[in-house]
C-alpha cells in the first residue's frame, strides 16, 4: 500500500511565571498567549493534526481542592474553542483543544474539543475515568464523561481521544480502536514519581494492541502555589508496533512535530490480527460491576 502520510503536532507547556497569580481570567489569557507562538510555529509547518495538553487553558489546579476554579470552567463550544478554531481555519489545521467544560450549573467535565481544518467545531470528548489518589483531586473539580469514546472523521484522519487517567484503562483504548480511529491522542498532567514509569509503557501498548497510532503530550515544570511535583514532559509519538519515533524534553516548552506513515495501520493489522481473533462473547467479566 502507497503511503499516507500525516503530520502531527504536540505542544508541551510549562505555566507562565504569572499563571498562578491573579483573577482567573489573567491566568488562563497568560497561559493561552503563551500557546499562541507555538500554534502558529505548527501551522506554519503546516501540521494537519495539532494536540494541546490536558486542560491546556489553565494551571492544572487538581492538587486543591478550591472551589475559585470552578470559575476557569467554560461552555464547548464556547471562548477558547471559538478563538482556537480561528488557528484551525487559518492553518487548515485540525485540532484538539482540551479545556474545563461547563455543561451546567455543577456539572463540570475535563474535556478535549475537536476543530476540524476549516475551524468547525467537530464534537468534544470528556475524560470517562476520574481520578482520586495521590494530590490528583480530581473527583471534585469533575463528573465523569458520559459521550463514551467518539471518533471524529476529520479532513485528514479518524482521531480519537483519551485523557490522561484514562490511559490506565484498555477498555476505552480498544473502543477507540472498534470506532475506525486511526490515531489516538492523549493530553496530560502527571509528575515523577507517580506515573513517569507507566508513561512509556501503557500508551505503545495500547497501540500494539490496536495497531493504531498514538500522540501522548504531558506538560513540564512545577506549578505553584501547588507544588505537585515536576510535570515531566517527555510527550511522543508511538507507532502500531509500539516504537516511540518521536519524542520531546522532560523539561522545556516544546513543539513536537512528526510525519505518521498511516498505511503502517493496515500492515500492522495484516500481520496481527487482533480484530479478528477477538472473543467478546468470552469478556463478560469485564464489563460486569
Amino acid at each position: 500500500m502507497a503511503a499516507r502520510t500525516l503530520k502531527c503536532g504536540l505542544i508541551q507547556m510549562s505555566l507562565p511565571e504569572n499563571g498562578a497569580s491573579g483573577e482567573i481570567a489573567e491566568v488562563a489569557e497568560a497561559m493561552i498567549a503563551k500557546h499562541v507562538p507555538l500554534i502558529e510555529a505548527a501551522g506554519r509547518q503546516r501540521v494537519q493534526v495539532l494536540c494541546l495538553q490536558e486542560i491546556f487553558s489553565t494551571p492544572y489546579f487538581c492538587p486543591s481542592q478550591d472551589t475559585a476554579w470552578f470559575a476557569a470552567a467554560e461552555p464547548v463550544p464556547g471562548p477558547t474553542t471559538e478563538r482556537m478554531a480561528e488557528y484551525a481555519g487559518r492553518y487548515a489545521m485540525v485540532m484538539i483543544v482540551p479545556v474545563y467544560e461547563k455543561e451546567g450549573s455543577g456539572l463540570l467535565y475535563n474535556t478535549a474539543a475537536v476543530i476540524d481544518a476549516d475551524g468547525r467545531y467537530l464534537g468534544k470528548y470528556r475524560k470517562t475515568h476520574i481520578p482520586q489518589t495521590s494530590g490528583f483531586w480530581e473527583k471534585f473539580f469533575f463528573r465523569p464523561g458520559n459521550l463514551g469514546y467518539p471518533v471524529f472523521d476529520t479532513a485528514y484522519a479518524k482521531v480519537g481521544v483519551y485523557i490522561c487517567y484514562d490511559r490506565h484503562f484498555p477498555e476505552g483504548a480498544r473502543a477507540l480502536g472498534l470506532g475506525g480511529a486511526e490515531v489516538v491522542f492523549n493530553p496530560s498532567a502527571t509528575v515523577k514519581g507517580l506515573s513517569d514509569h507507566l508513561w512509556a509503557i501503557e500508551q505503545p501498548a495500547h497501540a500494539v494492541a490496536n495497531g493504531y497510532f498514538m500522540g501522548c503530550v504531558n506538560r513540564v515544570g512545577v506549578e505553584a502555589p501547588w507544588n505537585l511535583g515536576t510535570f515531566y514532559g517527555s510527550s511522543y509519538f508511538v507507532d502500531p508496533r509500539g516504537r516511540i519515533f518521536a519524542q520531546a524534553s522532560e523539561t522545556d516548552d516544546e513543539l513536537l512535530v512528526a510525519e505518521l506513515d498511516l498505511s503502517v495501520i493496515d500492515e500492522v493489522r495484516s500481520v496481527w490480527q487482533f480484530y479478528r481473533d477477538r472473543r467478546p462473547d468470552a469478556y463478560q467479566a469485564v464489563t460486569a460491576p
